[in-house]
């Protein structure tokens, strides 16, 4: 089923999962189910609330919720970047429940590459250590896909940003997975796509950050739809990160009381 069909949600809150295997990289209980409704049939990812890891930083709700949450965020922002996510009970409780996206082999977005500057097309995150006394730059496509989703990952807060975790499709598209330590009070912005950190924001960006400054407001459409999802504090935080861009004008930089790049980075 593709991502942006509408009956994608519906499918994946009304079906019947059924558990196929267990996704072993996850640090957390991730299954590898199919959810099937009516005449329709789709692969999806469950993970169930009871198989997930306390967080201290983290202490309020769930990862499962961060994740429903960061794909209203996503939704609201018209952007599409991440896939469709609701809360339902499974066969081990309630959890989140997310489309599985397949992904295009060979779309290069990240590089580790010689010198100290990035070549046309890409932007630099900063140097790596690739052994034996060794350092290359670590880059990022300059991809207008990639810019949406640090604009999303600043909105949202996104404390992990992996390579792992953006996934492009044959048909061009880009999601972004794996949001459960997201909507954190503070500021806890770690990402690979730095690439853009201090310049403008676009005239889009600058639309969609409006609109989701509307939404967020106590009775907007989207802090309603967050409110079952993440506390009150963390609406007001994610409303306030959202001004402060606007304010700014320009993509966030680094805190420097946080790790800026998540480990390993992908």
């Amino acid at each position: 089923m593709n991502a942006a069909d509408p009956a994608a949600a519906v499918l994946l809150a009304e079906g019947e999962l059924t558990v196929r295997g267990r996704i072993r990289e996850a640090s957390n209980a991730a299954l590898y189910c199919t959810v099937t409704h009516e005449d329709r049939e789709a692969a999806c990812v469950y993970k169930p609330v009871a198989g997930e890891r306390p967080l201290w930083d983290f202490p309020d709700g769930t990862l499962a919720g961060r994740e429903v949450a960061a794909y209203e965020v996503s939704r609201a922002t018209g952007w599409n970047l991440v896939p469709p996510t609701v809360l339902r009970d499974g066969p081990y409780g309630e959890g989140m429940c997310q489309l599985w996206i397949e992904t295009a082999p060979g779309a290069e977005l990240l590089a580790l590459v010689d010198g100290e500057e990035p070549e046309p097309g890409w932007k630099a995150i900063g140097l790596a250590e690739v052994g034996e006394g060794r350092t290359a730059l670590l880059v990022h496509a300059d991809d207008p896909r990639l810019r949406r989703l640090a604009v999303l990952d600043a909105v949202i807060n996104n404390a992990d940003r992996k390579g792992g975790h953006l996934l492009p499709t044959a048909d061009g598209l880009l999601y972004g997975i794996d949001h459960g330590v997201t909507f954190n009070v503070e500021d806890k912005l770690r990402t690979l796509l730095w690439g853009w950190a201090g310049e403008p924001l676009t005239e889009e960006a600058v639309e969609v950050l409006e609109g989701l400054g509307a939404a967020l407001t106590d009775g907007g459409a989207l802090a309603d739809r967050l409110a079952p999802l993440i506390t009150r504090a963390e609406i007001d935080a994610t409303h306030a990160r959202v001004e402060a861009m606007l304010t700014s004008g320009v993509h966030p930089v680094p805190g420097g009381e946080w790790p800026a790049i998540p480990w390993p980075p992908v």
